[in-house]
């Protein structure tokens, strides 16, 4: 069986591997997308999708990685076509991995099965407030995975979110 899984992953952080391991106990393949890939150097979407994907690959492991495949999902004016143009990118999937309510109407009124993800520690694990910590100079490291701390320190993502 193959799985979506679809984010901003701005920055990809512990609660996004969480979810993947949660879709991946589910299924035998999963697709990750890369949502609003054209954006990027926005105080909202800070991190290029290509700096997204390194996140992504180098914070799982060579295991993992076999059964991942990622692609660039492009935002769409129209709501009611954006699962389709999802379909036009990515192979053939069988349930979505959601917790966005708006996803799981979008995809339900087309009949594809959605599956929620349990959220973890909500409350502090959302890009919004990792990027804050981040041009703060707050703890932040222990919120990501390894990979993406050393990715968001090659690219200076603290002076990146400072001059955002």
């Amino acid at each position: 069986m193959i799985g979506l899984l679809i984010g901003r992953f701005q920055p990809f952080h512990i609660g996004h591997l969480d979810a993947v391991k949660f879709a991946l106990s589910n299924v035998d393949e999963l697709l990750i997308g890369i949502g609003k890939p054209n954006k990027s150097n926005e105080k909202r979407n800070p991190f290029t999708a290509d700096e997204r994907r390194e996140m992504i690959e180098s914070s799982l492991d060579d295991a993992t990685l076999k059964k991942v495949r990622i692609y660039y999902i492009p935002d769409v004016d129209d709501h009611e076509r954006w699962t389709y143009r999802v379909d036009e990118i990515v192979p053939r999937y069988d349930v979505v991995f959601s917790n966005d309510e708006f996803t799981h109407t979008l995809f339900g009124k087309r009949g594809v099965r959605v599956i929620s993800v349990p959220l973890k520690q909500r409350e502090i694990l959302s890009g919004t407030d990792i990027r804050v910590r981040i041009k703060e100079d707050q703890d932040w490291a222990e919120l990501v995975p390894k990979g993406t701390q050393k990715v968001l320190l090659k690219i200076n993502a603290k002076n990146r979110l400072t001059n955002l």
